[in-house]
């Protein structure tokens, strides 16, 4: 499947110039060896498909054993027939092992968490983008075997059916999303204590603290000793899991013929048959270690981004220098070994959704994000041969999983910086770049420890925790301009004409622009708290019917806590919610501030026209607007001063606020896909932007609104205080002709660090011009492999709809540095 490197130029803007996309040849891979360059072709080339193998052994083991049993324990139980009972593969060429599905990108269903209906199926099998195919053999099966028992107990409806009212208006209405009524809670990075225990290990721990029990003086003695329980059989099943990989390995030794694979073979049992059940003892032990946990953490639950190895390259180096000095491993095998695991992750596509969420295309990437470089738990660099290796593979492989993300301290190298920012040249959207000078405070005001804080970072967009010790759960969107628009209608959807929330006044009686943020104020209240409320409840849902008890093996101190992950086990325990789209909210209350309130030269009443009819012959006034508003992201302090407010109070509203595990919600600037969701549901906004459009992301400026170049944009963003966040998302796009030479690189290395230095959490790139995008549209066939960044992740191009794509589109194209 080759790419061709020449394209029909389609017709565009004439503004728009040149086209610099280099497409990659699907068969030949600089700097990979003939094994990479096959196992990557596979990978590209496996269409997903989805099976039913999980639904059924799950099914059948719930029909005879349900109510036999504590929770935790049938639920350790369950993944134990999962690990015993799914087919095993070994492909070809691969010396990484272990798959979730029965073969390459065979994705399983969770019917314990959301129960596909037949209708969901018919959808994923046909829609036009990310399709997921199913034979109607399966589809047949399903519905005879798996639909009826699980009809009433899966848990998006025993979400549903106890929400209040007054939170299903709000939802219906896009006011925000809910993560978990697809999909279990967990943002999961992981930190360095597989590589010294193995699952022995940890059951020896585990008994020694059921032997600890007080079940004279502990009331919770019992439900302490039931999750244990859970916990030891998850260590036995993933063990075996584990061992059955080496028994097939063994097998097809037997009777390779080829002596290479033979020996290959040999060692994958030799492996197989050490870890998980012991600690690594080498680096090729430490990859196939991290990758059964993985596939363990996302065979047992189906959790919301779904495993992160945290900082991968600082765990694997002491077994990488280890060999390297005892000549056990070259640098070339280590990066096949690396690369394989790569692809094992590429492998695994996200679990799609079910009801309305699944007839939109959403996205393959399940979000793993690979750490590389930052700071060490000391406080020292982190950066080591094995982040340069990774900078390497990311760059040669090119392939939507994992994500990855480099971490630049201020005791970073400047050449690890450079490495990074070649590989961003290339215009894949990876990596993307964090701070770890802002996201260690960060934790730090949350109530970390300093050592803890410094082995954390990102788990899958840009939300961070402490890695191995948190259970940091993203709760879902709230759609800030959406706030705005109710606000202007006294609670009233304008959309449907149904009030949705609270009374605040009709603004055309408001005086000042004070009256109207106050209560702009008072709806981000009210509909925070009815956000939260249904949250608690859904955590306690998930800890009561849904232990994740194989995770809680991994996690600081749900063995000594005898908790669950999802039930306060762990040390830290922190529920965000992702506020979308502060540039739309800011440059509409800055276009009312000005125009209405201040200059007084449009009324409020012409707005709310305005809006009504998405500002069809009114474009005068539009043009008006656009031209004549103090925007944000231009260093502009009348617009920024409104963003600095807007944050400030959606950090007061979320902050603090108590979760049911004994600690608090936190704030996060983060939208992923959802900005276009969320502009789907609106009408226009006082700043110009027209009905069902793609609000702004994360905190990035709204689309074409930041017309003094990349250096006001990092100014305006960071006037805001970063540290309060759980993360904060910025997109930039430059044309490919910025960076051709060394000094250009050098320039974006220097933006990233006076971005950094001047407080700013997150920063990522796409490098792709506007005639790419568009050519991309015209012969998809020839752009197969375009990748460009969204928010919090990357994507082939034209796996994404139309609406994304002219999201992306649509994003200023930076001329200049």
């Amino acid at each position: 499947m080759k790419s061709k490197s020449v394209f029909i130029q389609p017709e565009r803007p004439a503004s728009v110039q040149g086209n610099f996309y280099q497409p990659i040849n699907n068969n030949i891979g600089p700097g990979m060896n003939e094994r990479i360059q096959k196992l990557r072709k596979l990978s590209f080339e496996t269409e997903p498909t989805l099976s039913i193998e999980r639904a059924l052994i799950q099914t059948k083991f719930y029909k005879a054993n349900f109510g036999k049993y504590a929770t935790p324990v049938l639920r350790g139980l369950n993944f134990l027939e999962l690990c015993k009972q799914k087919s095993i593969y070994l492909g070809n060429d691969e010396l990484i092992v272990g798959e979730r599905g029965p073969k390459p990108k065979a994705v399983p269903t969770f019917p314990e968490l959301t129960c596909h209906s037949v209708e969901d199926f018919h959808v994923l099998n046909t829609r036009e983008m990310q399709r997921y195919t199913i034979s109607k053999k399966d589809i047949t099966t399903y519905k005879n075997e798996v639909i009826p028992y699980w009809k009433g107990k899966s848990m998006r409806e025993r979400i549903f059916s106890h929400v209040p009212k007054q939170w299903s208006k709000l939802y219906e209405a896009g006011l925000f999303t809910e993560f978990m009524e697809q999909r279990a809670p967990g943002h999961t990075a992981l930190d360095g204590k597989i590589y010294k225990k193995g699952m022995l290990d940890f059951k020896k721990e585990i008994q020694q603290q059921i032997n600890r029990l007080d079940f004279l003086n502990d009331p919770e003695a019992t439900d302490k000793k039931e999750q244990l329980e859970g916990m030891k059989i998850s260590c036995e099943a993933v063990i075996i899991f584990a061992e059955r990989h080496a028994d097939l390995a063994e097998k097809l030794a037997n009777v390779e013929t080829d002596s290479k694979r033979k020996q290959e073979l040999l060692k994958i049992v030799e492996v197989c048959r050490w870890v998980p059940a012991n600690a690594p003892r080498n680096f090729y032990e430490a990859i196939q270690m991290y990758w059964f946990v993985h596939l363990g953490t996302i065979t047992e639950l189906n959790g919301w981004d779904a495993m992160n190895p945290g900082h991968f390259d600082q765990h694997l180096t002491p077994f990488y220098e280890k060999e390297l000095a005892e000549g056990t491993l070259t640098r070339e095998e280590a990066k096949e070994l690396l690369s394989c695991f790569w692809i094992k992750v590429n492998n695994h596509p996200a679990p799609p959704k079910v009801g309305i969420t699944a007839k939109e295309s959403g996205t393959y990437n399940d979000f793993t994000n690979i750490n590389i470089g930052g700071v060490k738990s000391d406080g020292s660099n982190g950066v080591s041969e094995v982040s340069y290796i990774m900078l390497e593979i990311i760059e040669e492989l090119h392939i939507l999983q994992p994500g990855n993300s480099v971490h630049i301290s201020s005791r970073t190298p400047d050449r690890f910086l450079k490495e990074a920012c070649k590989v961003i040249r290339q215009g894949h959207g990876y990596p993307s770049i964090f701070n770890p000078d802002i996201y260690i405070p960060e934790m730090l005001r949350q109530g970390k420890s300093l050592e803890d804080a410094r082995e954390g970072g990102c788990s899958g967009c840009i939300e961070v925790g402490a890695f191995g010790k948190e259970a940091y759960i993203l709760t879902g969107y709230l759609n800030v301009p959406k706030i705005i628009e109710i606000t202007l209608n006294n609670g009233v959807n304008p959309l449907t004409g149904k009030q949705v929330s609270i009374k605040t006044g009709d603004p055309r009686d408001f005086k000042s622009y004070n009256e109207l943020y106050e209560a702009f104020k008072t709806q981000l209240n009210y509909i925070v708290n009815q956000k939260i409320l249904v949250s608690n409840y859904i955590d306690r849902m998930f800890a009561k019917y849904s232990p994740a008890t194989f995770l809680s093996v991994v996690i600081d101190d749900c063995i000594t806590n005898g908790k669950d992950y999802y039930n306060g086990g762990p040390r830290y325990n922190t529920n965000y919610i992702q506020c979308t789209g502060l540039g739309t909210v800011t440059d509409s209350l800055s276009t009312l501030k000005k125009h209405v309130f201040e200059d007084k030269n449009i009324s409020m009443d012409t707005i709310l026209n305005a809006v009504s009819v998405n500002f069809e012959g009114k474009e005068i006034l539009r043009q008006t607007i656009l031209n004549k508003t103090p925007f944000y992201g231009n260093d502009d302090d009348y617009a920024d001063s409104i963003a600095l407010q807007v944050y400030n109070d959606l950090f007061d509203a979320i902050d603090g606020k108590p979760n049911t595990k004994g600690e608090t919600f936190h704030l996060n600037m983060l939208s992923t896909t959802c900005h276009v969701y969320f502009g789907k549901v609106m009408g226009a906004t006082p700043n110009g932007r027209l009905a069902h459009k793609s609000i702004s992301d994360g905190t990035s400026p709204s689309h074409g609104c930041d017309t003094n170049g990349p250096s006001a944009v990092i100014k305006s963003l960071t006037k805001i205080d970063q540290v309060k966040s759980g993360g904060t998302l910025l997109n930039q796009r430059f044309l490919p002709s910025l960076l051709k030479r060394d000094e250009d690189i050098m320039k974006l290395g220097n933006l990233v660090r006076s971005y950094f230095a001047l407080g700013g959490h997150h920063i990522q790139f796409n490098i792709v011009d506007t005639a790419t995008l568009y050519a991309a549209q015209e012969n998809p066939e020839d752009y197969k492999d375009l990748l460009v960044r969204m928010a919090g992740y990357s994507d082939y191009f034209n796996d994404m709809n139309a609406d994304l794509q002219q999201e992306v589109i649509d994003r200023t194209e930076n001329e200049s540095f």
